[in-house]
């Protein structure tokens, strides 16, 4: 049965990836992206989506968007709360914090606030995912606090998942290794195109799975149990 479906920071890389992905099965599909460039390049390739452009660390923004997607498709059944940045914080090199507050409301906050408001609306939503990263579990030394951040979602998901079981909601959370998109276009090492996570997400709701690990991710778990200390040292320097 087809599904109105709502992925934040949809217009490029992961996000993207999951708007076509979810557009192929014949889903009704809605995104926002902060560039009113980005988004129209999106409409103008996807004309039967529903492209918005909304900063979702802007509460009025959060509740116009909301009602946009109650107004074109009456309700929503899925969130992939996908919109984030990476910034790289050297805090032993001065004051690091300019834009902290921007950079944890986009990270944490803002997803937190967005599934709390499409649940007021939508409370028999079929799934919920956060797309958070393999840095949840073991943070960066480059970026702690897009780490603090990550694992402070990870946490979120877990409490929420155990809230919502009774409703039968199904809370994904997807932890990516180093993906090829414009967030990750200095970094270097291998990276999975885009589309391998959006395939890899559908997979684990199809499965009502918790978690989905797509590549070297699926990995972590079992090796912070086994060489806690050898994973960490090796995960937070890349």
């Amino acid at each position: 049965m087809p599904q109105n479906v709502l992925i934040t920071g949809g217009t490029s890389g992961i996000g993207l990836a999951l708007a076509d992905a979810y557009t192929a099965r014949g889903d009704s599909v809605a995104v926002c992206g902060s560039s009113a460039g980005s988004v129209s390049r999106f409409a103008d390739a996807h004309p039967n989506a529903l492209a918005i452009q909304a900063d979702v660390t802007d509460p009025d923004a959060r509740v116009r968007m909301l009602s946009a997607i109650q107004e074109r498709f009456g309700h929503l059944d899925v969130l992939i709360n996908n919109a984030g940045s990476f910034v790289e914080r050297d805090f032993t090199a001065g004051d690091a914090s300019d834009d902290l507050e921007r950079e944890l409301d986009l990270n944490f906050s803002a997803p937190i606030h967005l599934t709390a408001a499409a649940l007021v609306r939508w409370p028999a939503m079929t799934e919920v995912v956060f797309i958070t990263a393999g840095y949840a579990l073991v943070s960066p030394k480059r970026a702690p606090t897009y780490g603090a951040a990550k694992s402070g979602l990870h946490g979120f998901a877990d409490g929420l998942r155990r809230q919502l079981a009774p409703t039968g909601t199904h809370v994904l959370e997807v932890l990516p290794p180093l993906v090829d998109t414009p967030m990750n276009a200095t970094a270097t090492g291998k990276k999975l195109p885009p589309s391998e996570i959006a395939t890899a997400t559908i997979r684990a709701l199809a499965d009502r799975r918790s978690m989905a690990l797509p590549g070297s991710t699926r990995y972590l778990p079992a090796l912070l149990r086994i060489a806690p200390n050898t994973i960490r040292r090796f995960v937070a320097n890349t």
